[in-house]
């Protein structure tokens, strides 16, 4: 039991400097699909650097949620691709250990994620998303223009649908607009036009935007009736404080806690859309920690079984496993969502797979009768060849 105690600590320490650094290169990674996003706000808003941080720190917990299983499995891999490259495992079956015993740090690694990362879903997510809305109130105060981006469907102001297909924020001028206006009850206006001005007033969060030239459709859905307008000039007037306050009193599911989840889905009658994105929440903020435990099992065998000179292959094959599980997490969602089968079964059905796939390679492995990783290159070698 010493010896097995010492064995513990050693590979529960080789764990931990490749989990740091997986989990900054994979936030790295995260925060270069933001870059660009980042640019344009110091650039074209002059958004100060310091907001820019905070907003970076609230999304932190919707990329971790996603990071720390996928670095777990980085980090079980590579562990036992170094023990396994170094003959250590070798040495530890001729000492009598077999991989089964070397299973309990890599589960305690696998719970302290499951942890963290339960944190992040149940915590750190609706704490994010209601800061960053929060701080996004706060920097529209100081620059109403925050939210118009061109060739994007801008939803900022409440009842109005905006498309721009040019901005010039020099001479405050927009080409190609495009807005769908619900404001008026049973009336939807759709004004499309080539070009327009936008001016604001940053103190009362007013935003005015004046058209030329172009055409109304209004569609009057109670009396059934279609009326179509041309115009020389069309002023719109919008007012994002009442706008943003609006959706700062809403909340969707994702900034629940899970109490008000709870009670969202008992006082619910109506089983439509909205209740089962609920629901598929719920479950979400339980089923992707668990991955955890799933990611490390398939770690093992993989870490096992790679030789040294196939080590950038076996990282491969990883991160293939985990494209898979966000690949059937994100059906989960759409066909959960849309009622095709219970939000239960598309937010743990990915889990049980790769869990499957990992106990199936983790039990061939420590019984010696290991599927061979490699044969998979050695196959599509072979295709190459024969092509």
């Amino acid at each position: 039991m010493k010896i097995n105690s010492i064995i513990y600590k050693y590979i529960f320490k080789e764990m931990i400097p490749p989990f740091v650094i997986s989990l900054l290169f994979f936030n790295f990674i995260f925060l270069l699909t933001k870059i660009l996003d980042i640019t344009n706000m110091i650039v074209n808003y002059r958004i100060s650097l310091f907001d820019v941080m905070l907003l970076l720190i609230y999304s932190m917990p919707h990329f971790l949620e996603f990071v720390i299983p996928i670095s777990i499995m980085m980090t079980v891999m590579l562990t036992f691709f170094r023990l396994s490259s170094d003959n250590e495992i070798v040495a530890l079956k001729a000492g009598g250990i077999s991989i089964y015993q070397l299973l309990p740090p890599v589960l305690l690694f696998c719970l302290i994620g499951c942890i963290l990362t339960g944190f992040m879903t149940i915590y750190g997510l609706p704490w994010g998303r209601l800061s960053f809305k929060k701080l996004t109130y706060e920097v529209a105060s100081s620059n109403v223009n925050i939210g118009m981006k061109e060739r994007t469907f801008n939803d900022n102001f409440e009842g109005i649908m905006f498309y721009m297909n040019k901005i010039d924020l020099k001479n405050k001028a927009i080409i190609d607009v495009f807005i769908e206006d619900q404001r008026t009850k049973n009336i939807i206006s759709t004004v499309v036009a080539p070009r327009g001005e936008m001016f604001c007033e940053p103190d009362k969060l007013l935003f005015h935007v004046r058209l030329h030239n172009g055409t109304i459709n209004q569609v009057d859905i109670e009396r059934r009736t279609i009326h179509s307008i041309n115009f020389d000039t069309y002023d719109i007037n919008l007012d994002l404080k009442k706008s943003v306050t609006a959706k700062k009193k809403r909340k969707d599911e994702k900034e629940m806690s899970i109490a008000e989840l709870q009670k969202y889905l008992k006082d619910t009658v109506n089983k439509d859309a909205k209740y089962h994105a609920a629901l598929i929440e719920f479950h979400r903020k339980f089923s992707i920690p668990f991955a955890c435990f799933a990611f490390g099992l398939l770690g093992v065998p993989l870490g096992v079984q790679s030789k040294s000179s196939k080590r950038a292959f076996g990282l491969g094959l990883g991160l293939v496993f985990f494209l898979l599980y966000y690949l059937m997490l994100s059906a989960g969602w759409v066909f959960g969502e849309a009622g095709v089968y219970p939000p239960i079964v598309g937010m743990w059905l990915p889990n049980i797979v790769i869990g499957g796939i990992g106990f199936y390679l983790f039990v061939k492995t420590a019984n010696d009768r290991p599927v061979k990783i490699n044969s998979f290159l050695n196959l599509f070698n072979w295709q190459r060849l024969h092509q």
